[in-house]
């Protein structure tokens, strides 16, 4: 009778212990995603940003110094010789403002690069101009798309491609555990082209985001979700239930943010600039501005960069076949001895009956297992 209070208080204690530890993957995402995008975004300021004033004369010279030393860091000004010297270095990408000169000062841009950047260009530019005196005329090189005022556009189908790429690593590695590895990655193939078709159809028919290119956008929509899933559902085999925080890290925390979606490197912290020479989502952006808006310019290297991690995700899946592969063989190396040490015992019938127990999952296990699953699939 009264074992019947302690069971309780047991119960309830081993329930508590149980929550709490599962506790740990929210709090962790809360601390790294206040991490990632706070350090990120929550204070960004210009550095190394490459402007040009043009002109060949000393005046032009003394100006680009003047701005280069005020700056302390935060600009780097050159001088070209004249206009289409601009327009090229703002088509390449090689700067992200070009300064004329003189009674009627002008400004050139491409917002198609980067708004934010051409605003902090433009603030710059607004004050030199008032200081000589002249009202500044702003022109726009690289206008984005009518349905993406902002350029920003690219970005938000950068999360939501992202978004459905990892909660489809959620179920096909965790719902998806008891099939086999290539059955899994077929699931992969077939779930990047859905995602990437649903990419291109908001980006084009739907919100409008590109007025062109709507095919090579969705190739690299492809590219890009593959490379997500492969990686993701590779690296179940491995951290199981941890797969979750461990894509989170990978494709939202540290993707997003050096992405340059919504601020280029050169008004980020360092570490995020870094990260934006090779990561995947950058690679998806800045391809896609590209190919949209800029000619095709260094196009090869973010479709590189997009193919390189699609062939990591490769690599990732290779690895967890070999992984499952050897705990499949471990069981079936160890079952001939213990049905001979069964049946000395015991006798032949009564090993064979406790073989068959001893390969047979606890019902433990097994709700063990679908709980992983299941948490994977809610933490998404």
């Amino acid at each position: 009778m009264s074992s019947g209070p302690s069971a309780a208080v047991g119960s309830t204690a081993a329930a508590l212990r149980h929550v709490l530890s599962h506790l740990v993957t929210p709090l962790l995402m809360c601390i790294g995603m206040g991490l990632a995008y706070l350090g990120a975004f929550h204070a960004p300021e210009p550095h190394d940003l490459r402007v040009d004033v043009v002109g060949s004369g000393p005046s032009a010279r003394v100006l680009a110094q003047t701005l280069q030393d005020k700056g302390d860091g935060a600009l780097s000004v050159r001088t070209v010789p004249d206009r289409a010297a601009a327009e090229n270095h703002l088509r390449n990408q090689a700067s992200y403002g070009a300064y004329l000169p003189g009674r009627h000062p002008e400004l050139l841009v491409a917002s198609a690069s980067s708004d934010t950047s051409a605003t902090v260009v433009e603030k710059v530019f607004t004050k030199v101009a008032a200081e000589q005196g002249h009202p500044l005329k702003v022109t726009d090189t690289a206008p984005t798309a009518a349905g993406d005022p902002t350029g920003q556009g690219i970005f938000f189908l950068l999360v939501a491609v992202s978004i459905g790429s990892y909660a489809s690593v959620a179920v096909i590695g965790g719902a998806g555990a008891v099939l086999g590895l290539r059955i899994r990655a077929a699931l992969t193939i077939a779930a990047s082209l859905v995602v990437s078709v649903i990419g291109a159809v908001f980006a084009g028919p739907m919100f409008g985001l590109v007025d062109h290119g709507l095919g090579g956008l969705w190739a690299m929509a492809w590219l890009y979700s593959a490379g997500i899933l492969l990686i993701g559902v590779g690296l179940h085999t491995f951290l199981k239930r941890w797969t979750t925080l461990g894509v989170m890290v990978l494709f939202v925390m540290l993707n997003f943010t050096s992405s340059g979606g919504i601020f280029r490197p050169e008004l980020q912290p360092g570490f995020f600039g870094a990260l934006h020479s090779f990561w995947n989502g950058a690679g998806f952006v800045e391809g896609v501005r590209s190919h949209v808006y800029f000619g095709g310019h260094a196009l090869g290297r973010q479709v590189l960069v997009l193919a390189l991690w699609f062939v990591v995700g490769l690599a990732v899946m290779g690895l967890a076949g070999l992984a499952e592969a050897k705990r499949r063989k471990a069981p079936a190396e160890t079952a001939p001895a213990v049905a001979v040490a069964g049946s000395v015992e015991a006798g032949g019938a009564q090993g064979r009956r406790r073989h068959v127990r001893t390969e047979a999952p606890t019902g433990a296990d097994g709700a063990e297992e679908l709980e992983e699953e299941l948490e994977e699939a809610v933490g998404v």
